[in-house]
C-alpha cells in the first residue's frame, strides 16, 4: 500500500466512555471545585458533534432527519461562537455580547445551546435513555450544570439556552413536520407492495416507486422496523427550510434534475432498460471466486468529471510526486466491500454522519493546518470546527432537501421493481423468440438469457432452471445465505423474477423513491465543502483510505482478503459512495449521476453562504 496518510474513519466511541469523572477539589468553593475532564485536544464543538453521531447510530437511520439535526446543532454552535465576534453573522440568532474572556464564554454558550437542541431532538428517539445520559455526561465533564435553564440575561448559559429555544421553535415551522413525527399523511403509492419472498411483481405504473413488503424488516443499523409494507420516508422533505438552497418553487423541488428515464417513453425507454441491465452487470461481479482481480488504487480509479464515471486514475500522487502503489484484490470482494462500507456509514451514522466522521478524521491527521482555503491565519480548533460544521452540515442538510424533493416529486422506481417487472414480462430483443414483450428485459448473452430446452439440458448453464423454460434468467448475486457468517452464495443464473439487491434479506431496499440518490447528493455536497475549506481536493498526503478486514462483511461471508479502499480526493470518495449503490442494487445510473450534480450545487452554494456568515455579510445579502 502507498505510504500516504491513511484516513481512519474509526467508529467514534461513546463520549461517556471517553470522559473521566469530573475531578473535585475538596477545599475549593462549590463554583471552583469542578475541573473539566474531557478528552484533550478536542474542541467543545467536536465533542458535541461526536455525541450527536452516537445518538444517530442508536436511532432509526432516517438520513433526512439526521441531516437536519446535524445542521441545527451546527448552526446553534456557530451562533454561540458568532455572538462574541464583532464581525460574524449568526444564522438563527444575531445578538452580540462582549466578554473579557470570549473563549470561555463561547465554550459555555456552545455547550448549553447544543445540549438543549439535542435533548429536545432525541428525547423520544430510539436509544433515548442512553443518548440523554451521554449528553448529561458531557455537560458534567465540562462542569456545566444542566439545571441552568434561564434564557434572560447576558450570561453565556442564558445565551446558549436562547439560541436553542429559537432553533427549536423554528424547527416547528420549517416544513419537516416534526410535531407529526416527520411523517406526511398526503403521499400514497400508486403501486401495490412488492412481496419480496414471492417471485415477480405487479406494477400499475412501472416508472413509479413501489413499497416492499417483508416478513421481517430490520434497518441497516439492526433496529426492527414496524411490520407491514414500507411507508415512504420524507416525501415532503423538499418543502423543508434549507440553508442555502433557492426558495421552494411550490412543488418542493428546489433543484430540478429533470425527469429520469422512463419505460415506454420513446425517448428514454432504451435508457431505462440499459440502466436496469447495468445494475445486473454490477451484481454479476459480486463473486470473489470468479478469478477476476482489479486494481482499486488511485492509479486506476477516480478523477471523474462531475456527473460521469470517465476517470482513469492518477499518474502520480500530487502531494508526494510518487506513483500510487497498486492495490489488487478480487473484483467480487471490492464490489461487496464498497456496497457495505458506504451503505450506512462504518457505524450506522447514515451518510450525513459518515461525512462528519470523515471530516473529523481529516483534521486529526498529523501536520494538518487549520487555514480556511489552505491560506490565511491559523485558526484555533474551536473556530475551525464551528465553521467547518456550519458549512458541512448546511450542505448535507440542503442535499437532503434537494434529493428528497426530487424523490417526492418524481417518485421513481427502484431496481428490484424494474428488474422483476420487466423480467416477468419476458424479453424485448426479438419478436421471433418466445416470451417477447416490448417492455421486457433486453437479452444480453452471458447476463440476461432466455431459458431454452438446450440451455436447461443436463450439464448446461440453466440446468437447475429446467422447470422454467421460456422464462428469463439473469446471472447475478444469488441472495443472502441462511447463515451469512458461514458462507457466501456467490453469483449464479437465477430467475429474473427472483432477483434481489446485494443487501440483507431483512432490508433489501430503502423506504423511499430512487431518483435521485441521497448517497450521491450528500457525498458530493460534503466533498465540495471539504475541498473549499481545506484549499485542496486531495486528502492529506494525497491519499485517504479505509481497510475492510477479511471476514468482516455482514451480508454474507467475506471479503476473502483485506480490501483497502483508497481515494486521492474527496470527490473520488464521494463518487465511490454513489456507485456503491449500483453494486448494492439500490440505485440506477441516473439516480447516482444526477445526485452528484445536485450535491455539487448544494455544496458550492452552502460554502458561499457560510463564508458570508463568517465575514458578516450574510445579513446584507438578505
Amino acid at each position: 500500500m502507498s505510504s500516504g496518510v491513511r484516513i481512519m474513519l474509526a467508529t467514534v466511541l461513546a463520549v461517556s466512555t471517553l470522559l473521566l469523572s469530573a475531578s473535585v477539589v475538596p477545599t475549593a468553593s462549590a463554583a471552583e471545585r469542578c475541573r473539566p475532564t474531557v478528552e484533550p485536544g478536542k474542541s467543545v464543538a467536536r465533542l458535541w458533534d461526536e455525541v450527536l453521531l452516537d445518538a444517530i447510530r442508536r436511532d432509526f437511520p432516517a438520513p433526512t432527519v439526521h441531516a437536519r439535526n446535524l445542521y441545527h446543532l451546527s448552526a446553534a454552535m456557530w451562533d454561540a461562537w458568532a455572538a462574541y465576534d464583532p464581525v460574524a453573522d449568526g444564522v438563527f440568532v444575531t445578538e452580540k455580547l462582549v466578554r473579557d474572556d470570549p473563549t470561555w464564554a463561547r465554550r459555555r454558550a456552545i455547550s448549553y445551546a447544543a445540549y438543549r437542541v439535542l435533548t429536545h431532538r432525541y428525547r423520544h428517539a430510539v436509544g433515548a435513555d442512553e443518548s440523554l445520559h451521554e449528553f448529561d455526561a458531557l455537560m458534567a465533564a465540562l462542569c456545566y450544570p444542566t439545571k441552568r435553564k434561564g434564557t434572560t440575561g447576558d450570561s453565556a448559559a442564558a445565551l446558549g439556552n436562547r439560541i436553542a429555544k429559537t432553533i427549536i421553535a423554528a424547527g416547528m415551522h420549517d416544513g419537516s413536520r416534526e410535531r407529526q413525527g416527520y411523517v406526511s399523511s398526503e403521499y400514497q403509492p400508486v403501486n401495490e407492495p412488492l412481496i419480496v419472498l414471492a417471485p415477480g411483481t405487479y406494477l400499475t405504473d412501472p416508472n413509479r416507486w413501489q413499497p416492499l413488503s417483508l416478513e421481517v424488516s430490520i434497518a441497516q443499523n439492526g433496529l426492527s422496523l414496524p411490520a407491514g409494507p414500507q411507508h415512504f420516508v420524507g416525501p415532503h422533505w423538499g418543502h423543508v427550510t434549507p440553508f442555502a438552497l433557492p426558495a421552494d418553487d411550490g412543488r418542493g423541488v428546489p433543484i430540478d434534475p429533470g425527469p429520469p428515464p422512463r419505460l415506454g417513453d420513446p425517448r428514454t425507454d432504451a435508457d431505462f432498460k440499459a440502466a436496469a441491465e447495468e445494475v445486473l452487470g454490477y451484481s454479476s461481479t459480486l463473486d470473489p471466486a470468479d478469478g477476476v482481480t482489479v486494481d482499486i488504487s488511485p492509479r486506476s480509479l477516480g478523477h471523474n468529471t462531475l456527473g460521469t464515471n470517465d476517470g482513469e486514475g492518477y499518474a502520480l500522487n500530487p502531494v508526494t510526486g510518487e506513483p500510487y502503489e497498486p492495490v489488487v484484490v478480487p473484483r467480487g470482494d471490492f464490489g461487496r466491500a464498497i456496497a457495505e462500507f458506504w451503505a450506512d456509514g462504518p457505524a450506522s451514522e447514515t451518510p450525513p454522519g459518515h461525512w462528519n466522521t470523515l471530516a473529523n478524521a481529516v483534521v486529526d491527521q498529523p501536520g494538518f493546518e487549520r487555514r480556511i482555503g489552505g491560506e490565511g491565519p491559523l485558526l484555533d480548533p474551536l473556530e475551525w470546527d464551528v465553521k467547518m460544521y456550519l458549512a458541512l452540515n448546511g450542505a448535507v442538510h440542503d442535499a437532503a432537501v434537494a434529493a428528497w424533493g426530487a424523490k417526492g416529486y418524481y417518485d421513481y422506481v427502484r431496481p428490484i421493481s424494474m428488474i422483476r417487472w420487466m423480467g416477468g414480462l419476458g424479453q424485448s430483443s426479438d419478436p421471433a423468440l418466445p416470451s417477447y414483450h416490448p417492455d421486457g428485459l433486453p437479452l444480453i448473452e452471458g447476463q440476461v438469457e432466455l431459458i431454452t430446452e438446450a440451455s436447461a439440458a443436463p450439464g448446461e448453464r440453466h440446468e437447475h432452471l429446467a422447470d422454467h423454460v421460456g422464462e428469463i434468467a439473469v446471472r447475478a448475486w444469488a441472495g443472502q445465505p441462511p447463515d451469512p457468517e458461514a458462507g457466501a452464495t456467490g453469483v449464479d443464473w437465477i430467475l429474473a423474477v427472483d432477483w434481489v439487491p446485494y443487501q440483507r434479506s431483512t432490508f433489501v431496499t430503502p423506504a423511499f423513491a430512487g431518483y435521485v440518490s441521497g448517497h450521491s447528493s450528500f457525498s458530493r455536497a460534503a466533498a465540495e465543502v471539504l475541498t473549499a475549506m481545506t484549499g485542496s481536493p486531495y486528502f492529506p498526503g494525497g491519499l485517504g483510505s479505509w481497510t475492510i478486514p477479511a471476514g468482516s462483511l455482514e451480508f454474507e461471508a467475506g471479503p476473502s482478503v483485506d480490501v483497502p479502499l483508497e481515494w486521492a480526493t474527496y470527490y473520488d470518495a464521494s463518487d465511490q459512495a454513489g456507485i456503491s449503490r449500483l453494486y448494492g442494487g439500490i440505485h440506477v445510473r441516473a439516480d447516482d449521476l444526477q445526485g452528484r450534480i445536485m450535491g455539487a450545487q448544494c455544496g458550492i452554494d452552502a460554502w458561499a453562504l457560510a463564508q458570508r456568515y463568517f465575514d458578516g455579510t450574510a445579513a446584507q445579502a438578505t
